[in-house]
């Protein structure tokens, strides 16, 4: 199968791409690294079967070459991360729905299967959990940037679902849940990574608000498994699905774990959102998948914990720092 992910040197694309090559499939990858870097996909440049291109979706022609060779197209690409949606709203909403039109558009012309990645994010302000793909969603005021993201990825799921039911186009919608694993970025807010590093350097461990906020962390080789599947599975087009986990964790309990796991002496220490991000910031106090529309569908149930998540990323973060210092990781920091 020859399968194109856009985004694909992004951390869940570089996962994606990986797991394909692996299956002894053909892949090609377009990214304007934005966002993901070549470091993520370094490992697999030199692949026969990888082929990848440092461009935009929003390049047409190329684009659209890359459509009509592949089977699949798995649109990954978008703005991620809090800090840089509140930073860069224009970016934001450009991004997420030109590139989407683009991706569906193209598809379009021969049917090409394409799986839309989404987010938790479109639940917006709903505080009944689990969330289920057919509930109402609850968006936040248009004059808040926070909630741009939001809206642009409904819209990218209206699109999708819109392309199925006027001209058939084969789509499939995926809202992930807090994916987490090695080679993710904090650079863009990202909780996991960035209290792992803060710990492992000794910094103070920044959780921001009161911490009594709750997430349900996934690792991605398991998010990566479904995406494929929900990819591969024919009742699973025009539908949405929940992503994620059930385990649910407070963010003050997840630095907690962290500084226990890490041994780190790191002080943890509260920032106010309007600090952290902008005046009158917003945020879910609580984000937990209903999973039963997936796991009816595929069989769906994640196999790693949160620590086993915590201490992967633990890993690569002592591995990387480690390198940037220019020496291998004493025998304490081996997991």
């Amino acid at each position: 199968m020859k399968v194109l992910i856009t985004g694909g040197a992004g951390f869940i694309g570089s996962h994606l791409a990986e797991r394909h090559l692996d299956r002894g499939d053909e892949v090609y990858i377009i990214d304007d690294l934005s966002t993901g870097t070549i470091e993520n996909i370094r490992h697999i440049k030199t692949h026969p079967n990888f082929t990848y291109y440092i461009d935009t979706v929003n390049n047409y022609r190329l684009t659209a070459e890359l459509v009509d060779l592949c089977d699949v197209i798995y649109h990954l690409a978008a703005a991620v991360g809090v800090r840089l949606i509140v930073e860069s709203p224009v970016r934001t909403i450009e991004t997420n729905i030109r590139g989407t039109e683009i991706v569906l558009e193209l598809a379009a012309k021969k049917r090409k299967r394409v799986l839309i990645t989404s987010t938790s994010e479109v639940y917006g302000k709903r505080n009944q959990v689990p969330f289920r793909e057919d509930d109402d969603l609850v968006m936040g005021p248009t004059s808040k940037a926070r909630w741009s993201y939001a809206c642009s990825k409904a819209i990218d799921e209206f699109l999708a679902i819109a392309y199925w039911k006027e001209k058939r186009v084969p789509t499939v919608i995926a809202r992930l849940f807090n994916t987490v694993g090695p080679r993710q970025t904090g650079r863009y807010g990202m909780v996991i990574p960035n209290f792992v590093r803060q710990a492992l350097t000794g910094e103070d461990i920044t959780v921001f608000g009161d911490g009594s906020q709750s997430r349900c962390f996934t690792h991605v080789s398991d998010v990566v498994e479904a995406l494929i599947q929900l990819a591969e599975h024919p009742q699973a087009v025009g539908e949405v699905y929940n992503i994620g986990s059930s385990q649910e964790v407070t963010i003050l309990e997840l630095a907690e774990r962290i500084k226990q796991l890490t041994g780190s002496n790191s002080r943890i220490v509260f920032i106010p959102y309007d600090k952290a991000y902008e005046q009158g910031f917003e945020d879910m106090l609580r984000r937990v998948p209903d999973l039963s529309k997936i796991h009816k569908l595929i069989g769906y149930t994640p196999k790693i914990t949160l620590d086993e998540i915590l201490l992967s990323v633990i890993e690569h973060q002592r591995s990387k720092i480690a390198k940037q210092i220019g020496t291998p990781a004493p025998a304490a920091f081996q997991i």
